[in-house]
């Protein structure tokens, strides 16, 4: 049933339970817009992408994560930095979401990206990775704010909340120009489906 909210996918890169991209990811889903409504799209399950398990009976898994990708109008991205790059879990999952191109759920879809790291960068690298990755993928990723979170075991209290208000202040920020932008991108496509 369309109840005329924005539905916004967030997917952490991490696989650690205890992760400050998580907690990142749901300190958001609290700030998100009364406009939209979040869901959690877990990668944990997906097997390491191989083609030869992706013809037309995928895993079970990969079938799952993919229909609810479809479902999303945007996509909220916790990109962790592991060597100077995205980790393997996130690039596996963005691989198996970008496959059949045509029926992509990441192919014009908005997004946003954020990243907590306790380096002292606070995931740029990484962001700048999946940009990269976001120009083949054809995700309208958004600029500004960016979300680059150092020294995440400061800002975050024991039982996991955010508490830091500068970073709660740029991730509303963050959450509420998503909604935005998706709202526009899918008025837009609304408008040329109607010629």
């Amino acid at each position: 049933m369309d109840d005329g909210k924005i539905r916004i996918g967030g997917i952490c890169g991490s696989l650690r339970s205890g992760s400050y991209n998580l907690r990142l990811l749901r300190a958001a889903a609290e700030l998100m817009p009364s406009d939209a409504v979040y869901e959690e799209i877990a990668i944990r399950d997906l097997p390491l992408y191989n083609p030869d398990l992706d013809g037309a009976s995928p895993p079970e898994a990969v079938r799952e994560f993919r229909s609810r990708l479809q479902a999303m109008d945007g996509l909220l991205f916790a990109v962790p930095e592991y060597n100077y790059s995205l980790t393997g879990s996130l690039k596996n999952a963005l691989d198996w979401a970008s496959r059949p191109v045509a029926e992509s759920g990441l192919y014009g879809k908005p997004a946003g990206i954020m990243g907590a790291s306790q380096g002292a960068f606070g995931t740029v690298r990484a962001q700048l990775h999946f940009r990269h990755v976001a120009v083949f993928t054809n995700m309208h990723l958004i600029n500004k704010p960016e979300v680059l979170v150092r020294d995440p075991q400061a800002k975050f209290t024991a039982d996991g909340r955010l508490a830091d208000e500068d970073t709660r202040k740029v991730l509303g920020q963050l959450v509420e120009e998503l909604v935005r932008w998706t709202q526009i991108l899918k008025s837009g496509r609304a408008a040329l489906s109607m010629r």
